[in-house]
């Protein structure tokens, strides 16, 4: 059974989710988890548009400051003329959003963007991991996302604007095997956004979530070789561009990309049905159209068997 995507309209505004050349021009975005993979791709997509980035990726153990991800993606938007400025804290440290926060407004004196897309997954089955790796799991996604918006949004409510990006997953929305922590701390971050965007609105605020399909540091070994060039990080950035910007007047939404495609996910309720013998009712339930249960695997098979893969 096909999962509940939206095509159509939003579809098409996602295909060309490019911002015009002077949309993003001296805007300055923190983005998380820019050190490889998406977040680097995403960063200098901004960049390249005019954006003022900062790259956050944590230091590893042993590593000089010239030496870190975040460095080399620093030097990368330098080179192609660009602005942009290192940040090593751990995503883990629930203050490490109020010290992003702190050094774009001394840096550049504004904030017009955020994109939260720090996160690290472990599969292993639930019983084997232990109550701290299952919460270290979570909180790398859950509090990484949650202290980068809770220190931006002051910033963005007093401007009466802002544009807040988080990363979610299939798994978030359908669960996936041996991912439960992952797709646990995913599924907390998309309701956080649709509860952000509901607050955020009056305010000038939008924020919507983008789950990507891309080859990754992440999803290398769940991926055929050959899908290696067709979701590259790369071929999502535009999009994510898109919803970061003042021309994207959507809000609340999941934007699913990968590959050049895209597709819109949110959730389905049946509508209700009396009665008191309740296997009677689950199975007129099930009848009823429109509704839909998949897992990840076969939402993500899905999704790439529209594209002819």
């Amino acid at each position: 059974m096909r999962p509940v995507f939206a095509r159509g309209d939003f579809m098409n505004q996602a295909s060309q989710a490019t911002p015009t050349s002077n949309a993003l021009t001296g805007r300055v975005v923190i983005v998380t988890g820019a050190g490889k993979g998406i977040g680097r791709a995403v960063s200098l997509q901004l960049a390249s548009r005019g954006a003022k980035v900062l790259v956050n990726n944590r230091r590893h153990p042993g590593e000089l400051d010239e030496q870190t991800s975040a460095a080399q993606v620093v030097a990368m938007i330098r080179a192609q003329g660009g602005q942009a400025l290192a940040n090593h804290d751990d995503a883990l440290d629930p203050d490490a959003g109020v010290r992003m926060v702190e050094q774009a407004m001394n840096a550049w004196g504004r904030l017009d963007m955020v994109y939260a897309n720090a996160a690290v997954a472990q599969q292993a089955a639930f019983h084997t991991l232990s109550l701290n790796e299952l919460r270290t799991i979570i909180d790398s996604g859950v509090v990484s996302t949650l202290s980068l918006l809770h220190a931006a949004w002051p910033v963005f409510r007093a401007q009466r604007y802002g544009r807040a990006l988080v990363s979610t997953s299939s798994a978030g929305r359908f669960g996936n095997h041996g991912l439960t922590a992952y797709a646990a701390s995913k599924g907390a971050i998309e309701s956080l956004m649709r509860s952000l965007a509901l607050e955020g609105v009056k305010h000038g605020i939008h924020c919507n979530a983008l789950s990507p399909y891309a080859h990754s540091q992440m999803t290398a070994s769940h991926l055929p070789p050959a899908w290696a060039d067709v979701l590259a990080p790369e071929a999502l950035a535009p999009a994510a561009a898109w919803l970061l910007s003042p021309e994207c007047t959507i809000n609340g939404q999941v934007l699913v990309a990968g590959g050049g495609r895209y597709a819109r996910s949110w959730p389905v309720e049946t509508p209700s049905v009396a009665g008191t013998d309740m296997e009677q009712v689950w199975a007129q339930l099930l009848d009823l159209e429109g509704q839909t249960h998949v897992d990840s695997i076969t939402a993500f098979q899905s999704f790439m068997a529209d594209g002819g893969h």
